[in-house]
């Protein structure tokens, strides 16, 4: 079945496509017309999940040697940095043979070891660099060509829209990369923030890193930044929600020592064992806070209703700090990670660091659950 890429009508395709699947609509149509010297308004690709999608060319421009195609990416309903970015291909022949890919202004170059891109390299990942060739190779053989080409693969805005990923902090530096696995954007997916996460642990273990700060936010980050002056840069990485994803990564690929670093609302979830901290996939419990409460010594009985008539896990921690309760958030704490360590079964060495929404420091606690 064929899904048509409209430009107006977006309620047609609100499932999107990626930058990979626009960089190869786009360079099949810059090849094509490079050979056929006609310009291509249209181009269709068979996507990784096994259907055909047809891309509309904002614009195809002819060239004496070369050809040029670009469309505008459609995230769908996909909150995507990259919805509405303008992709370009341009094809050129080449005095080598084969085929001869690279990014150009606003598609990011690898910097740091640990990504699935060699160093150096355009940040054009596998699968898209896999779609971008074969689709090349097609054409090339359907015209029966044997000359050599040349790719490039460029996004304008990519430097600007790269401020809002973890490009970065993951080395990429200079624009985006062209992603996607499937072709296709799934609206509101987790997959693609799951998947820097998975590549933010790569790059820190390249970099030699065997402690690294997991936070749930910029402003947790941080916080952390500041406890932990003494780590690089790669050592930092935001989980957001995916708790549980994110500690598992890190035991998987080899991490010794993670610390949790983040505020009331979400670390009380994960103190009971919640590893996805979403506000719509688990309400804070305010019974719990209040038994945590009455093991720090609680026991004013019109304290304790306040706790549990709270409207915030913050409001609870600040109803504790200002009574003086500080063991109640290392109890806290030390809950998220048992938590932590059973999620992962055991291993590593997990502390969590608990902080106000101003940056106050609350509280601490650490296991090492290491053979």
């Amino acid at each position: 079945m064929e899904a048509k890429v409209k430009k107006k009508d977006k309620k047609e395709m609100r499932s999107g496509y990626t930058t990979g699947a626009c960089a190869t609509a786009t360079t099949k149509a810059a090849l094509v017309a490079l050979i056929t010297r006609e310009e291509q308004l249209e181009s269709t690709i068979y996507l990784p999940i096994g259907k055909f999608a047809t891309f509309e060319m904002e614009k195809c421009h002819i060239g004496s040697d070369f050809a040029e195609a670009e469309t505008i990416k459609d995230a769908g309903d996909d909150p995507d940095a990259t919805h509405g970015a303008l992709i370009q291909a341009k094809v050129c022949w080449s005095l080598k043979p084969g085929i001869h890919l690279d990014g150009g202004v606003g598609v990011g170059r690898v910097t740091k070891e640990g990504l699935p891109v060699p160093v150096g390299e355009a940040a054009i990942n596998p699968v898209p660099r896999k779609m971008i060739c074969e689709t090349a190779e097609e054409i090339l053989q359907l015209y029966g060509i044997k000359k050599g080409i040349t790719i490039i693969i460029s996004v304008p805005a990519g430097e600007k829209m790269a401020e809002k990923t973890l490009n970065k902090r993951l080395g990429i530096i200079g624009g985006i990369s062209i992603l996607g696995t499937r072709g296709t954007v799934i609206p509101f997916s987790s997959s693609a923030y799951m998947a820097s996460i998975v590549q933010a642990v790569s790059v820190a273990r390249a970099s030699g890193c065997e402690h690294v700060v997991i936070s749930t936010g910029g402003r947790s980050e941080k916080y952390g930044i500041q406890q932990y002056p003494e780590l690089p840069e790669e050592a930092f990485i935001e989980m957001g929600d995916f708790v549980g994803f994110t500690l598992k990564q890190c035991k998987k690929q080899g991490v010794k020592k993670v610390s949790l670093v983040g505020m009331m609302g979400k670390f009380s979830k994960v103190a009971q064992g919640v590893m996805m901290v979403h506000s719509k996939s688990a309400p804070v419990d305010f019974n719990f806070l209040t038994s945590v409460a009455c093991e720090a010594g609680v026991t004013d009985q019109s304290l304790i209703e306040e706790v549990r008539g709270a409207n915030t896990a913050s409001q609870v921690g600040d109803l504790m700090l200002t009574n003086g309760y500080d063991d109640f958030f290392t109890i806290l704490c030390n809950y998220c990670c048992t938590a932590g360590l059973k999620e992962v079964r055991g291993g590593i060495l997990i502390e969590t660091s608990l902080y106000s929404m101003k940056g106050t420091f609350l509280g601490k606690a650490g296991k090492d659950d290491r053979a």
